[in-house]
């Protein structure tokens, strides 16, 4: 579980995005990133009994930095006002690899994963799979727990092509799947989940019902 004044601190910190606010409430920065390290570690831990490939990874590895890069943004608020962590074998440096990803933001949280914006070589490779072995596909994302959980992968229009994309005719049964361009999911938490003691129990069983998805994308991924 998260504490209370870690959700205050960003709720806090948008009202007041602003650097002399945050340097002097820096000691509240501290203890709510330390608070949301303790918990990505206890994540880590548990589901690394069962996920091997991320077992040995340390929660700084996997968490952002919450400042901003807003060289090429119009809003130039220094500071995001949510807390992410990539959990995958690669740590948050990791691209072109699926893994599991927790974000807190008061109001808007969850727990989810995938493989988001892969170059293209990737992209070619997860498509072909999935176009070869749709009905091992279908099994995975049409089980009753994802189902349950996350209901189905981001049809949303900035993660998915208009039209088919090249060698591939409108009429393929996995036509909706392979127009992707990220194949990621997610599934909200609310304000209370997050300060419940059952929280860390909770993101670990999302990502167990996940992870044949995300073997199946690594899979496609390799040489």
């Amino acid at each position: 579980m998260l504490q209370v004044a870690t959700l205050k601190f960003l709720k806090d910190l948008k009202k007041n995005n602003s650097k002399e606010w945050f340097d002097k409430n820096r000691t509240l920065y501290d203890n709510a990133r330390e608070d949301f390290l303790g918990l990505v570690q206890q994540v880590i831990d548990e589901f690394g009994k069962k996920e091997i490939s991320i077992a040995s990874l340390k929660a700084k590895e996997c968490v952002f930095r919450i400042n901003r890069d807003v060289r090429f943004s119009k809003d130039k608020s220094p500071y995001k006002t949510n807390m992410g962590a990539s959990i995958n074998k690669g740590g948050k440096k990791a691209w072109n690899t699926a893994g599991y990803y927790f974000h807190f933001e008061p109001g808007g949280s969850f727990m989810g994963g995938g493989l988001y914006m892969p170059e293209a070589q990737v992209l070619k490779k997860v498509r072909q799979e999935i176009d070869y072995n749709f009905n091992d596909f279908k099994k995975i994302i049409g089980n009753k727990k994802f189902v349950a959980i996350y209901k189905d992968l981001d049809h949303s229009g900035e993660m998915k092509l208009s039209r088919p994309p090249k060698d591939y005719m409108a009429d393929n049964p996995a036509i909706e799947y392979i127009k992707l361009k990220s194949f990621i999911t997610m599934a909200p938490l609310t304000d209370a989940d997050l300060t419940e003691k059952g929280l860390v129990k909770k993101i670990t069983a999302a990502f167990d019902t996940l992870q044949p998805l995300i073997d199946f994308l690594n899979h496609a991924t390799q040489d």
